[in-house]
């Protein structure tokens, strides 16, 4: 199929617009200045349409009520359980697994759900796996630009946001030690997958609510994320300000474009690439083609993760 250009100036797309395939030809740019864009994904968003363009170029929970002192007890066992977990982590040696995707791109939703969840769930205790996305980072200004509309630079920030938050969302982050960890791979995963895998509802607020308590992610927390003016690494930990979905964006997008990833979705292990899936095909795969296949990249994990360990 062949790949659609951008273009060089600015973007037509109109939130809301019926024309799939001009949203998808529209660059899109978020200044700093006017993320207010954000916030009105929790006051009643416009559901953009799903795009049909190839992805290459720039870019149940049930809640629970407890007892107070329960609650805080609870916590407490979590905190020990995970910092006990995080030091028996320091003394092995992961693998490193990426897929750097693009939330509302069709080949992202195929590579998620026929690849890398399938051998996540035989391996996520072997790997380090990070979710990475695909934008385009402004040298000159603070822009940042989506290939398929703002919508999608929403949806990178809700994903990235939800890999970052403590664990669990109710301890208070400042005063967390340093090895306490971030929402397990297995509830950003799957939260991620729930919006991909109807991505052309993102980043309608119902629709993200629902994914959120699904995977016991909590929405507050995640909205405050998202809605984040302040473009600062920071994550609070040092009194700053709250975790930046914006900051966590441009922090992702610049490492991907220094790796030279411009294809959604592009699965890279052990910093090499294994697997790209792009226009419904998967491309350039690791031993001869059959890294397409979950128990491919199962088996070549845990061959590493046997040297390694």
């Amino acid at each position: 199929m062949e790949k659609l250009p951008f273009h060089s100036k600015g973007y037509e797309d109109t939130l809301g617009s019926t024309n799939p395939d001009r949203h998808a030809r529209s660059r899109t740019t978020i200044y700093l200045c006017r993320i207010g864009v954000i916030a009105l994904l929790f006051i009643g968003y416009l559901v953009l349409l799903s795009p049909s363009s190839p992805c290459t170029g720039i870019a149940h929970q049930t809640e629970s009520y407890k007892a107070e002192g329960q609650e805080e007890y609870d916590n407490h066992l979590q905190l020990e359980h995970f910092a006990s977990e995080a030091q028996e982590t320091l003394e092995q040696t992961k693998i490193p697994l990426e897929a750097h995707i693009m939330s509302k791109c069709p080949d992202a939703q195929d590579c998620l759900q026929k690849l890398v969840l399938p051998a996540m769930e035989k391996i996520s205790d072997k790997v380090d796996f990070k979710l990475s996305f695909i934008a385009s980072v402004s040298k000159d200004s603070e822009e940042i630009e989506c290939m398929h509309g703002p919508g999608e630079c929403i949806g990178n920030m809700l994903m990235l946001c939800a890999a970052n938050l403590p664990f669990p969302p109710t301890a208070d982050e400042a005063s967390l030690p340093s090895q306490y960890p971030r929402t397990p791979i297995i509830r950003s995963l799957g939260f991620a997958n729930c919006l991909i895998n109807d991505y052309a509802r993102i980043p309608d607020r119902e629709f993200v609510h629902q994914c959120a308590m699904e995977h016991g992610i909590d929405f507050d927390s995640l909205n405050k994320c998202a809605s984040q003016q302040n473009d600062d690494p920071n994550d609070g930990n040092d009194g700053g300000p709250p975790l930046s979905g914006l900051a966590l964006l441009r922090e992702s997008a610049t490492h991907g474009e220094q790796l030279g990833v411009k294809t959604s979705c592009t699965v890279r292990l052990d910093d090499a690439v294994w697997c790209i899936r792009d226009s419904n095909e998967w491309k350039n795969c690791a031993q001869n083609g059959k890294g397409s296949q979950p128990s491919a990249l199962v088996d070549q994990v845990e061959k590493l993760w046997k040297e390694r360990n």
